[in-house]
């Protein structure tokens, strides 16, 4: 590596850090990945793209997914357990909807299937950004639409419920962090050792989905494992953060700004059309109303349960729904994609 990249990596990681902090004191959600995000993005597209290295994702990926595996302990399995068929029926209509809106943008925009069906598809802007560059699709636009939904959702959700239910949302004090070196060892270990079975294994997306496999299923076992420190999870999300921001690139707004206008709608449609579904489906079961609206919002599990716990509503639950739609939905992408992309090719030849 010439000085001159290291010189530039430094100083974007530097001003990526601060747009952090200052979003962490202006207390928008999730600041030290959004901050770092619209940083780089500003980078790219103002004064020069970055290009930051790819082994810092996979780095970010274990870490917060590892992290945020945590949440799910015995109390959300029991809830899958005792709601599986309402939990399960959510996640497959936001795969279904998600998909829809992928057929959409595509024959409005005419861009390749891989980019329109992960663009559409619920899921985090690194697990579907990383599955764009494995698959052949443009990173841009699906980072675009995957940000730009989760951030209407952060942004609404919780304003919107909080507004409905007219109750006041208190204080939640966090306890006093505890520093348990051997069990934050114990996680690290086995986030990275089940990160390298699922890529030997060839399963997709082993950065993220092995990391929250171990974390999740040791959590229900009740083995001692610790969180990280927030200064770790919060560096690990300005690697991430970077790393999104770097795939905004300045030729997706000057040469297919007809796509970025289409997969806004799109994204917007796609979180209308969930919200429906939920506040439907509140008409027929016992569910309440809210909890539906958390469940089926095709927004990543972190925002989520925070949102959740801002709202007092059942953070296990909660994080239940969206851990069945991220193992519904990301392990079979791959095989979706090779099948749309049969179709098309299918559909060129006979025409």
């Amino acid at each position: 590596m010439t000085l001159r990249r290291v010189i530039e990596l430094s100083a974007c990681y530097a001003v990526a850090i601060c747009a952090g902090y200052l979003f962490s004191r202006l207390n928008f959600p999730l600041p030290w990945m959004i901050g770092p995000l619209i940083a780089t993005a500003l980078i790219g597209l103002l004064v020069k793209p970055v290009e930051i290295p790819t082994r810092t994702r996979p780095v970010g990926q274990v870490t917060v997914s590892a992290h945020v595996g945590l949440a799910f302990n015995a109390a959300a399995l029991a809830a899958i357990f005792d709601h599986g068929l309402v939990i399960l029926g959510v996640a497959l209509a936001t795969a279904v909807i998600g998909f829809a809106m992928s057929v959409v943008l595509r024959r409005l925009t005419g861009t390749d299937p891989a980019t329109a069906f992960l663009a559409s598809m619920p899921g985090g802007p690194v697990e579907m950004g990383n599955l764009a560059l494995q698959y052949g699709g443009d990173p841009g636009p699906v980072v675009f639409a995957q940000t730009l939904r989760i951030s209407v959702i952060v942004i609404l959700v919780p304003a919107t419920l909080y507004y409905l239910l007219h109750e006041s949302r208190g204080t939640l004090s966090d306890a006093d962090f505890v520093w348990d070196l051997p069990g934050m060892a114990l996680l690290a270990a086995g986030a990275i050792g089940t990160s390298a079975l699922f890529r030997q294994l060839r399963i997709s997306n082993p950065f993220f989905l092995g990391p929250l496999a171990f974390s999740c299923g040791a959590t229900v076992l009740g083995l001692p494992l610790a969180p990280f420190p927030d200064a770790v999870v919060s560096a690990a999300q300005v690697l991430l953060g970077t790393w999104l921001g770097s795939t905004f690139r300045r030729e997706l707004f000057t040469n297919a700004g007809r796509l970025v206008v289409m997969t806004t709608v799109t994204s917007l449609l796609l979180v209308v059309l969930c919200t429906a579904f939920a506040a439907s489906l509140a008409l027929v079961t016992d569910f309440p109303w809210a909890i539906l609206v958390l469940g089926a919002a095709p927004g990543s599990i972190t925002e989520m349960a925070l949102t959740a716990r801002f709202l007092h509503e059942d953070v296990a639950l909660i994080t239940a729904f969206h851990l069945v739609r991220i193992f519904l939905i990301i392990p079979n992408t791959p095989w979706m994609l090779k099948l749309i992309h049969k179709r098309a090719v299918g559909g060129r030849e006979d025409s």
